[in-house]
Protein backbone atom coordinates (compact mmCIF):
# COMPACT_ATOMS: atom_id res chain seq x y z
CA UNK A 1 0.00 0.00 0.00
CA UNK A 2 1.46 2.96 -0.94
CA UNK A 3 3.06 4.94 2.01
CA UNK A 4 3.09 2.30 3.91
CA UNK A 5 7.38 1.95 4.37
CA UNK A 6 8.88 -1.38 5.52
CA UNK A 7 9.20 0.20 9.39
CA UNK A 8 5.25 0.56 9.43
CA UNK A 9 4.83 -3.02 7.91
CA UNK A 10 6.56 -4.28 10.54
CA UNK A 11 4.83 -2.11 12.91
CA UNK A 12 1.22 -3.58 11.68
CA UNK A 13 2.56 -6.91 11.84
CA UNK A 14 3.88 -6.56 15.67
CA UNK A 15 0.74 -5.34 16.50
CA UNK A 16 -1.41 -7.80 14.54
CA UNK A 17 0.27 -10.75 16.18
CA UNK A 18 1.23 -9.48 19.55
CA UNK A 19 -1.60 -7.68 20.70
CA UNK A 20 -1.90 -4.04 22.70
CA UNK A 21 1.04 -2.33 22.98
CA UNK A 22 2.36 1.12 24.63
CA UNK A 23 3.54 3.47 22.12
CA UNK A 24 6.83 3.91 24.22
CA UNK A 25 7.91 0.41 24.40
CA UNK A 26 7.20 -0.01 20.48
CA UNK A 27 9.74 3.23 19.93
CA UNK A 28 12.33 1.18 21.92
CA UNK A 29 11.67 -1.92 20.12
CA UNK A 30 11.81 -0.20 16.58
CA UNK A 31 14.61 2.16 17.65
CA UNK A 32 12.71 5.52 16.97
CA UNK A 33 11.31 8.02 18.73
CA UNK A 34 8.02 7.98 20.74
CA UNK A 35 7.19 11.52 18.07
CA UNK A 36 8.19 9.48 15.11
CA UNK A 37 6.37 5.71 16.25
CA UNK A 38 3.41 8.05 17.27
CA UNK A 39 3.40 9.40 13.51
CA UNK A 40 3.75 5.73 11.93
CA UNK A 41 0.69 4.72 14.75
CA UNK A 42 -1.63 7.88 13.32
CA UNK A 43 -1.07 6.73 9.64
CA UNK A 44 -2.04 3.71 10.60
CA UNK A 45 -4.88 4.37 12.30
CA UNK A 46 -6.52 6.76 9.75
CA UNK A 47 -6.47 3.55 7.21
CA UNK A 48 -8.33 1.27 9.52
CA UNK A 49 -5.73 -0.88 10.62
CA UNK A 50 -5.04 -0.45 13.94
CA UNK A 51 -6.67 1.63 17.01
CA UNK A 52 -5.01 4.47 19.41
CA UNK A 53 -6.04 4.66 22.88
CA UNK A 54 -4.76 6.58 25.57
CA UNK A 55 -1.19 5.95 24.68
CA UNK A 56 -1.50 2.78 23.26
CA UNK A 57 -2.20 0.75 19.94
CA UNK A 58 -4.53 -1.86 19.71
CA UNK A 59 -5.18 -4.13 16.60
CA UNK A 60 -8.24 -4.07 14.97
CA UNK A 61 -11.05 -6.31 16.35
CA UNK A 62 -11.74 -9.06 15.27
CA UNK A 63 -15.32 -9.16 14.91
CA UNK A 64 -14.89 -8.05 11.65
CA UNK A 65 -12.27 -8.70 9.43
CA UNK A 66 -9.82 -6.13 8.27
CA UNK A 67 -10.34 -4.86 4.45
CA UNK A 68 -8.04 -7.05 2.23
CA UNK A 69 -5.61 -3.78 1.23
CA UNK A 70 -4.77 -3.80 4.74
CA UNK A 71 -4.89 -8.26 4.77
CA UNK A 72 -2.49 -7.98 1.81
CA UNK A 73 0.64 -6.38 3.65
CA UNK A 74 0.20 -8.83 6.11
CA UNK A 75 2.90 -11.40 6.73
CA UNK A 76 3.32 -11.13 3.20
CA UNK A 77 6.51 -12.96 3.14
CA UNK A 78 4.79 -16.33 5.37
CA UNK A 79 2.22 -16.10 2.65
CA UNK A 80 4.55 -16.44 -0.32
CA UNK A 81 6.34 -19.42 1.38
CA UNK A 82 3.06 -21.45 2.00
CA UNK A 83 2.40 -20.87 -1.50
CA UNK A 84 5.26 -21.94 -2.83
CA UNK A 85 4.54 -24.83 -1.09
CA UNK A 86 1.09 -25.47 -2.00
CA UNK A 87 2.18 -25.04 -5.34
CA UNK A 88 4.63 -27.94 -5.31
CA UNK A 89 1.57 -30.18 -4.74
CA UNK A 90 0.26 -29.46 -8.09
CA UNK A 91 0.55 -31.25 -11.23
CA UNK A 92 0.54 -30.20 -14.69
CA UNK A 93 -3.18 -31.07 -16.07
CA UNK A 94 -5.00 -31.17 -12.84
CA UNK A 95 -8.01 -29.50 -12.24
CA UNK A 96 -8.24 -26.48 -9.35
CA UNK A 97 -10.67 -25.09 -6.93
CA UNK A 98 -9.31 -21.73 -5.22
CA UNK A 99 -11.04 -20.43 -2.43
CA UNK A 100 -11.03 -16.65 -1.22
CA UNK A 101 -8.18 -15.12 1.10
CA UNK A 102 -4.86 -13.15 0.23
CA UNK A 103 -2.50 -16.63 0.89
CA UNK A 104 -4.76 -18.32 -2.07
CA UNK A 105 -4.14 -15.12 -4.22
CA UNK A 106 -0.44 -15.33 -3.54
CA UNK A 107 -0.77 -18.91 -5.32
CA UNK A 108 -1.81 -17.84 -8.47
CA UNK A 109 1.65 -16.33 -8.71
CA UNK A 110 3.45 -19.50 -8.06
CA UNK A 111 1.57 -21.54 -10.64
CA UNK A 112 3.04 -19.77 -13.56
CA UNK A 113 5.60 -23.04 -14.08
CA UNK A 114 2.35 -25.48 -14.43
CA UNK A 115 0.95 -26.64 -17.76
CA UNK A 116 -2.98 -27.44 -18.28
CA UNK A 117 -4.71 -26.53 -15.55
CA UNK A 118 -8.24 -26.24 -15.24
CA UNK A 119 -9.50 -23.52 -12.43
CA UNK A 120 -12.13 -22.51 -10.54
CA UNK A 121 -12.66 -19.90 -8.16
CA UNK A 122 -14.72 -17.65 -6.15
CA UNK A 123 -11.41 -15.20 -5.28
CA UNK A 124 -11.38 -12.31 -8.18
CA UNK A 125 -8.20 -10.69 -6.78
CA UNK A 126 -6.75 -14.28 -7.57
CA UNK A 127 -9.01 -14.00 -11.03
CA UNK A 128 -6.44 -11.22 -11.94
CA UNK A 129 -3.54 -12.91 -11.86
CA UNK A 130 -4.60 -16.36 -12.89
CA UNK A 131 -5.49 -14.41 -16.37
CA UNK A 132 -1.65 -14.29 -16.99
CA UNK A 133 -1.54 -18.13 -16.80
CA UNK A 134 -2.29 -20.95 -19.63
CA UNK A 135 -5.06 -22.34 -18.06
CA UNK A 136 -8.75 -23.07 -18.77
CA UNK A 137 -10.35 -20.95 -16.06
CA UNK A 138 -13.76 -20.20 -14.90
CA UNK A 139 -14.80 -18.06 -12.26
CA UNK A 140 -17.94 -17.68 -10.50
CA UNK A 141 -21.03 -15.93 -10.83
CA UNK A 142 -23.18 -13.85 -8.41
CA UNK A 143 -22.56 -10.96 -6.12
CA UNK A 144 -19.65 -9.57 -5.56
CA UNK A 145 -18.22 -8.59 -2.00
CA UNK A 146 -17.01 -5.15 -3.19
CA UNK A 147 -14.46 -4.97 -0.05
CA UNK A 148 -12.89 -8.39 -0.72
CA UNK A 149 -13.82 -8.78 -4.60
CA UNK A 150 -15.00 -11.90 -4.42
CA UNK A 151 -18.26 -14.01 -3.93
CA UNK A 152 -19.34 -16.16 -1.49
CA UNK A 153 -22.83 -17.07 -0.11
CA UNK A 154 -25.19 -18.91 -1.97
CA UNK A 155 -24.09 -18.21 -5.09
CA UNK A 156 -20.69 -19.59 -4.76
CA UNK A 157 -22.12 -22.45 -3.29
CA UNK A 158 -24.36 -23.15 -6.12
CA UNK A 159 -21.28 -22.71 -8.37
CA UNK A 160 -18.68 -25.04 -6.27
CA UNK A 161 -21.60 -27.69 -6.09
CA UNK A 162 -21.74 -27.96 -10.24
CA UNK A 163 -18.13 -29.06 -10.75
CA UNK A 164 -15.57 -31.33 -9.34
CA UNK A 165 -11.50 -31.00 -8.90
CA UNK A 166 -9.06 -33.00 -8.48
CA UNK A 167 -7.30 -30.50 -5.46
CA UNK A 168 -9.26 -27.46 -3.51
CA UNK A 169 -7.48 -25.18 -1.76
CA UNK A 170 -8.58 -22.58 1.01
CA UNK A 171 -8.08 -20.74 3.79
CA UNK A 172 -9.84 -20.06 6.75
CA UNK A 173 -9.68 -16.58 9.46
CA UNK A 174 -8.51 -18.28 12.09
CA UNK A 175 -7.64 -21.01 14.17
CA UNK A 176 -8.22 -22.00 18.30
CA UNK A 177 -5.50 -24.04 20.16
CA UNK A 178 -7.15 -27.34 19.73
CA UNK A 179 -7.58 -26.79 16.19
CA UNK A 180 -10.57 -25.81 15.10
CA UNK A 181 -11.29 -23.53 12.52
CA UNK A 182 -13.67 -20.41 12.20
CA UNK A 183 -14.52 -17.50 9.79
CA UNK A 184 -15.97 -14.28 10.04
CA UNK A 185 -19.44 -14.83 8.91
CA UNK A 186 -21.88 -17.62 7.82
CA UNK A 187 -21.52 -16.95 4.42
CA UNK A 188 -17.82 -17.79 4.11
CA UNK A 189 -18.14 -21.16 5.30
CA UNK A 190 -21.17 -21.87 3.09
CA UNK A 191 -19.06 -21.38 0.29
CA UNK A 192 -15.68 -23.38 1.17
CA UNK A 193 -18.02 -26.43 2.40
CA UNK A 194 -19.10 -26.84 -0.68
CA UNK A 195 -15.95 -26.42 -2.70
CA UNK A 196 -14.34 -28.69 -0.31
CA UNK A 197 -17.31 -31.39 -0.39
CA UNK A 198 -16.27 -31.76 -4.56
CA UNK A 199 -12.32 -31.58 -4.14
CA UNK A 200 -10.87 -34.80 -4.11
CA UNK A 201 -7.55 -33.62 -2.24
CA UNK A 202 -8.69 -30.89 0.67
CA UNK A 203 -5.35 -28.23 1.35
CA UNK A 204 -5.74 -25.78 3.91
CA UNK A 205 -2.92 -23.06 3.73
CA UNK A 206 -3.00 -21.25 7.18
CA UNK A 207 -0.32 -18.08 7.84
CA UNK A 208 0.43 -18.07 11.79
CA UNK A 209 -1.18 -14.81 12.05
CA UNK A 210 -3.91 -16.99 12.05
CA UNK A 211 -2.97 -18.95 14.94
CA UNK A 212 -5.07 -18.77 18.06
CA UNK A 213 -7.59 -16.76 16.71
CA UNK A 214 -11.54 -18.36 17.60
CA UNK A 215 -13.88 -15.97 15.63
CA UNK A 216 -17.99 -16.23 15.97
CA UNK A 217 -18.67 -19.07 13.10
CA UNK A 218 -17.48 -22.29 13.11
CA UNK A 219 -15.50 -23.82 10.30
CA UNK A 220 -14.73 -27.31 10.79
CA UNK A 221 -11.28 -28.79 12.12
CA UNK A 222 -7.34 -29.36 10.81
CA UNK A 223 -8.83 -33.32 10.51
CA UNK A 224 -11.10 -32.25 7.42
CA UNK A 225 -8.26 -31.82 5.34
CA UNK A 226 -5.45 -33.62 3.68
CA UNK A 227 -2.67 -31.52 3.69
CA UNK A 228 -2.06 -28.00 5.62
CA UNK A 229 0.51 -25.69 5.20
CA UNK A 230 1.46 -23.27 7.76
CA UNK A 231 4.48 -20.72 7.50
CA UNK A 232 5.24 -21.44 11.25
CA UNK A 233 5.48 -24.81 13.66
CA UNK A 234 1.55 -26.19 15.02
CA UNK A 235 2.53 -27.60 18.07
CA UNK A 236 3.00 -31.45 18.10
CA UNK A 237 -0.14 -32.37 20.40
CA UNK A 238 -1.98 -30.65 17.16
CA UNK A 239 -0.27 -32.26 14.53
CA UNK A 240 1.03 -35.57 15.56
CA UNK A 241 -2.08 -37.38 15.96
CA UNK A 242 -3.55 -36.01 12.36
CA UNK A 243 -0.24 -37.11 10.76
CA UNK A 244 -0.81 -40.45 12.30
CA UNK A 245 -3.99 -40.15 10.32
CA UNK A 246 -2.62 -39.68 6.83
CA UNK A 247 -3.05 -35.51 7.10
CA UNK A 248 0.26 -34.24 5.36
CA UNK A 249 2.06 -31.05 7.06
CA UNK A 250 3.92 -28.45 4.98
CA UNK A 251 6.20 -25.97 6.34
Amino acid sequence: MKGLNERRRALLERVRQEGRHSLEALADQFGVSVQTLRGDIRFLAEKGMVLRRHGEVLPFPDRENIGYDQRQIVNEAGKRHIARQAASLIQHHQSLFLGTGTTVEQLADALHDKQGLHIMTNNLHALIKLSALECELVVAGGRVRRRDQDVIGGDAWRFFQRYRADVGIVSVGGMDAHGNLFDYNDDEVMAREALLANAAFRVLVLDSTKFDLPLRCAAGQLADYDAVITDAALPDRLRSPLAAQGVRFLI
